[in-house]
């Protein structure tokens, strides 16, 4: 196994997500991580789907990740939930504006072989726009059962992940009932990654890297 420093040259990260909890599920323990160093990271934080409580969600998640951070810039949509597809152009069109004025080290998005339709479509137009960029594609469980074999992993310890999933269940009172959505579950995917990965602390969250140069 392969051990590379994940924060030397990452100042800028751009994390993506279709809905208001996927950035959180996907990669919230890996952003505490970044933003709680010596030298924490700029983050750009865009939501693609989000209204009323969603987006209120959304908004105090990301305020509660990302409180560390040196900068974050906190951005809500509001395409519909379930009909990305529908409204690629458009959303197409709210990724080139993105790149226009964002220059991310490092971006985290959803992972392109996703099952969920909305989720698939903001990995496929995130690997189009950004063609020049460290991309990490995270994962989010789910009844379609469309875990794979990542092949980038990021250690967590044992406070992140109780802090990750903490900030989780605070914030996101409207998924509560939800059968997926609990503390355990949570908590096993942070422990397969981790055994997977032989982290110290036996939890990790896992990623797709799918280019990546070296030297």
């Amino acid at each position: 196994m392969l051990r590379l420093p994940l924060k030397p040259g990452v100042e800028r990260v751009l994390c993506l997500g279709a809905h208001s909890d996927d950035i959180e599920i996907g990669c919230g323990g890996t952003l505490l991580q970044l933003t709680e160093e010596e030298q924490p990271v700029e983050v750009t934080w865009v939501v693609f789907s989000g209204e009323g409580p969603r987006e209120e969600e959304a908004r105090a998640s990301a305020r509660a990740v990302l409180a560390r951070a040196k900068s974050a810039q906190i951005e809500i949509e509001h395409f519909r939930d379930g009909f990305f597809p529908a409204q690629s152009a458009e959303i197409k069109e709210r990724f080139e504006a993105l790149k226009k004025r964002v220059q991310p080290d490092l971006i985290f998005t959803h992972y392109r072989n996703d099952l969920h339709q909305d989720h698939r479509l903001i990995g496929e137009l995130t690997w189009n726009t950004f063609r020049d960029h460290v991309i990490l594609e995270y994962e989010v469980p789910k009844y379609d059962g469309d875990f794979g074999s990542p092949n980038v992993f990021v250690p967590l310890d044992a406070s992140r992940c109780r802090r990750k999933i903490e900030l989780l269940m605070t914030h996101f009172a409207s998924q509560r009932d939800r059968r997926w959505f609990s503390e355990d579950l949570f908590l096993a995917a942070l422990r397969l990654r981790g055994m997977e990965a032989n982290a110290p602390d036996g939890y990790a969250e896992a990623f797709y890297g799918r280019k990546v140069v070296l030297f």
